[in-house]
């Protein structure tokens, strides 16, 4: 067969179609809205009844907080990072200059002073910056640990 492999009267014969997303990708970019909306459970999952985590939530987990500050510690002009977070949730310029002459780092400073928030508001922010490497850190979190940690049954908003 020269070169007509998988041809049918000169023309090339398509696979059937198939869902070009990754089924595993494609949960880790959903929001947590999307993921409640699409609960099997009629939002009764373990996900869905435990409450909102907070930032301050975030600052318990060692793991986290060192990926997090791998990403977004880093100062490349093409990449939004810490301080492109922390201008659009209000902290002035004096403030940005302050926290890079710190010893600890800038993105901690930041979620430590953002900690009454929400994780939803930070994976808002992570999508408008297009930092879907912060968001599928988060999401996991959110999915994998956060439920572990036995929170309630209040039904949140996620």
């Amino acid at each position: 067969m020269s070169g007509l492999e998988g041809t049918s009267g000169g023309h090339l014969v398509q696979p059937p179609a198939q869902s070009r997303t990754n089924p595993q990708t494609d949960f880790c970019l959903r929001s947590p809205n999307d993921m409640r909306s699409s609960c099997k459970e009629n939002g009764t999952c373990s996900l869905c009844l435990c409450r909102a985590p907070t930032i301050s939530d975030l600052l318990n987990d060692e793991d986290l907080l060192y990926t997090m500050r791998i990403k977004l510690d880093p100062c490349h002009p093409t990449v939004k990072n810490w301080r492109n977070f922390a201008s659009k949730w209000g902290m002035t310029y004096d403030e940005l200059c302050f926290l890079e002459q710190k010893q600890q780092s800038p993105t901690l400073e930041f979620l430590l002073r953002n900690s009454d928030r929400t994780v939803e508001q930070l994976i808002d922010l992570c999508k408008l910056y297009q930092r879907i490497d912060v968001v599928k850190v988060l999401l996991k979190w959110v999915e994998e640990e956060w439920p572990k940690r036995g929170n309630g049954t209040y039904q949140n908003h996620f």
